[in-house]
This record gives C-alpha cells, structure tokens and sequence, in this order.
C-alpha cells in the first residue's frame, strides 16, 4: 500500500496562536517580505493535494485574487458543501475515511492547511507525518490556538532555521 506523506506547514504567534481575537490574522504581516518565503515555495513544489479547512479557505480566498493551489487536488473541509470546482471538492464526510482514501492513492505530499481544527483532528486521528511550524515574533495573548487537546506524540526535530524577521522555523517528524 503506498503511504503518502501527509505534512503541515503553518504559522503560529510564539505564545501558540494561529490568529489573534477576531480571527485576526494580521500578525502575519509582521514578516511578510517579498523576497521571503520561508521556505514554502520548494515545500508547495512537493505537494499534489491540499486539505483545508472552510475558514481558513476563506481567508485565503479573500487575500488573493485566484486561489494559490488551484494546480492541486483540494479538499475544502466544511460542515455545509457548495458546488465542487475543478479540482476543488467540498468535503463534510469522515477525515478518517478522507485520509484512508488519499493515502491508498498514488501521488506525492498531502498538504494540511489549517486550520486549528482539522491540525488536531488529523494528529488525534494519527495521521500527520511531517510539521513545520514558523514562530512569528509577537505574543497575541489570545485567539485561536495552533494546539488544544491533541493526542500524546513524539517529534523529532529534522531542522530549525531562523530569519532576519524573527521567525524562528522548527520542522519535525512525527511518531505515535
């Protein structure tokens, strides 16, 4: 059975939230640079299926004019479906049977988007392999939270890059 790699890349503050109260994710543009992309551009090259979840879609959507990952297979994770796009499915059934599914398919990184939610569920679910996690140099103080009751792991950690900005990258491998 081919086992595809399942990876999360995403930011948090460094006090663990990955957006502020409000849903406010504006402390991301502290170290927004032109010439910076920490990394995430050789991940995308990686990655042939997305799975996000409907806010965090959402918030995408509204920061871009076309979304980023139309050349992929995307899962929008969302309690009430719309209408399926080329490569872009509205999903509300199981993660559990969503990841069985994509893992018995051949192809290469599946990448989790966020948000908080679908992170926690898929590492309780013991699905996540790989997390990267860029530490954005402000303390929100509240919001939402990057982890809340997920299940006990180990991580091993396979790299750690710091920037100009402040941003600390921390990459681990997960075992359950």
């Amino acid at each position: 059975m081919t086992h595809r790699k399942i990876a999360v890349f995403i930011a948090m503050s460094l006090d663990g939230f990955i957006a502020g109260p409000n849903e406010d994710m504006s402390f991301l543009d502290s170290v927004a640079h032109d010439k910076e992309d920490y990394g995430y551009g050789d991940f995308i090259k990686q990655v042939d299926t997305v799975i996000i979840g409907r806010k965090t879609f959402d918030w995408v959507t509204k920061q871009t004019e076309v979304f980023p990952h139309r050349d992929k297979t995307t899962y929008v994770i969302s309690r009430s479906p719309k209408q399926t796009e080329p490569n872009l499915e509205y999903y509300s059934g199981s993660l559990k049977d969503l990841i069985q599914m994509l893992r018995q398919q051949p192809g290469d990184t599946i990448f989790v988007d966020g948000g908080a939610s679908i992170v926690n569920q898929l590492i309780s679910l013991k699905a996540i392999d790989e997390l990267t996690v860029s530490i954005i140099p402000v303390m929100l103080g509240g919001g939402t939270r990057l982890f809340d009751k997920a299940c006990a792991c180990d991580l091993k950690l396979v790299n750690t890059l710091t920037f100009p900005s402040g941003l600390v990258q921390l990459s681990y491998n997960i075992f359950y």
